[in-house]
Formats: structure tokens, sequence, C-alpha cells
């Protein structure tokens, strides 16, 4: 699918030609907290996630929650399920570059069982007979291989993102089959209109999440990025969930995620 891996290259020229550095505190304390949450770039991110915010209010938020509830609930969960089973190729690929095999045995029945039963990964027959969804992305992949995160990084449109998942997001595109089968069958139609009915899935399932948190927000963008480094930490130690963590208070959001996690924790 080529719609990421273009947004992702435009991001970084965004970037490239945007990038401007917060300045770090002289004060230790301060200068100690600026440091935890590992945003140098934090005036030009500020600026990105207000555009990214305007674009939701407006565009997606609406048709999300048009989504939400026009589509009827079976309907949802086949796109979800279709989603995942698309994903599981990636997933399968990037257990194996982590040498958990164990999981990459799960996630090949998995695609086998929904690909034959399912059909096409409709309903996820292979959750019911006990194999449940496993994680797995390049990004995930760096991080069991020792290599650093990077710098927080907020991407127009994509939303926020790190360095190394940045990375791991255009090698898992690269991986990705149905890719090749949208290029065999030159339809870039299909390749955009499965990264957004992905993204817009996805964001139906917070509308009601980040309305609250935009209300009731004293800093937005910082209870935003203190949410998104939870769950991606989380996500790196092996944790399919994907709801949201819990909100945190005023005072954990400069604190960061990761301090004191094994830097190459494999998933289990």
């Amino acid at each position: 699918m080529a719609a990421p891996a273009t947004l992702a290259a435009v991001s970084i020229v965004l970037l490239a030609l945007m990038t401007g550095c917060a300045t770090p505190p002289a004060d230790p304390a301060e200068r100690a907290a600026f440091e935890r949450t590992n945003d140098p770039f934090e005036p030009t991110n500020r600026v990105v996630f207000a555009a990214n915010m305007f674009v939701d209010r407006w565009a997606i938020e609406p048709i999300a929650e048009g989504y939400r509830d026009v589509v009827p609930d079976l309907v949802q969960i086949w796109v979800r399920n279709f989603i995942r089973w698309a994903h599981e190729p990636t997933v399968l690929a990037n257990n194996v570059l982590q040498g958990e095999y164990t999981r990459a045995g799960k996630t090949t029945a998995r695609f086998a069982i929904n690909t034959l039963l399912g059909p096409l990964g409709l309903r996820d027959m292979a959750k019911q007979a006990g194999f449940k969804p496993q994680s797995g992305d390049f990004g995930q992949t760096l991080h069991v291989w020792g290599f650093p995160e990077g710098p927080y990084l907020v991407l127009p449109l994509l939303g926020p993102s790190n360095v190394r998942d940045l990375v791991g997001l255009g090698a898992d595109t690269f991986m990705d089959p149905l890719r090749y089968v949208e290029e065999v069958r030159e339809s870039a139609l299909a390749g955009w209109g499965r990264f957004v009915v992905e993204g817009i899935d996805e964001r139906a399932q917070y509308i009601d999440a980040i309305d609250e948190m935009r209300r009731n927000s004293l800093d937005f963008y910082a209870q935003m990025r203190s949410i998104v480094r939870q769950r991606r930490t989380a996500q790196l130690n092996g944790s399919t969930a994907t709801s949201l963590p819990t909100v945190p208070d005023a005072g954990d959001l400069y604190t960061d995620p990761a301090a004191g996690a094994p830097p190459v924790a494999a998933p289990k």
C-alpha cells in the first residue's frame, strides 16, 4: 500500500523544511523534564499537531461519526477483522525477524484459519479457536534489535510517531503483500482506499475519548503525547490492546513512559 509510505516521505520533507528545535532550559530540573519528554522538535510538532487537529475537527471526526452512526455494528466488526487479517503477513514477518517463532506459528495459524473460514478474515474464527491476535511491526522489531526510538515526532495526518517507528512504517509498507497485489492490478485507488478506511475505523473507536481529552486538557498536546507514548510502550512489550491508556494526571504529562523499561525487551 503506497499511501502511508507517500505520506511518510512528505512528512519527512515538511519536517526538514519546518524544523525548529526547542531550546533546552538552563535550569537543571527543567532541563531534566525537557529531556524526559524526548521532544526536541516541540515547536514544530505543536504546529503540525494544531494543523492535524484542525483537519480532524472539520473533516476526519465528522466522517468517523457518520461511519460509527450509520454503518451497522456487525459491518464495522467485519471491516476491523479484514484490516487485521490484511496485516497478518506483515505481523508474521516481524515475528520471525524478532525470533518469536511461537508467536509466528500462532500468526500463521490465524491467517490460515481466517482466510479459509473467515472468509478473508471477515470473521475472526481463529480467535474463537484460541489463537489470539499477535503484535508485530518493524518499529517493534527495531526496538527488539536495540535501536533507540529517536525524538518524538508529530507527522502531518499520520500523527504522533518517532524516528524509529517512521522507519518501521516504511519497512512495513514494503513488506505488505497486498501492496504488490494492488500494484499488479495498477490500482493506486485501492491502496489509498484501504488506508483511508483503516484510519476512519480507528478514529471512530476513539471519538468519545479524544473529545473528552480535548475538552478537559490544560495542554492537549502534552496529554496526547504522554498517552501515545504509554500505548506504544505497552505495544513494544507485547500488548495487543487497542484502547487508549488511562488519561494521566497533569503531573504525569512530562514523565517518560519508557523510563526503566528494558531497551530490547522482546514481546512475549
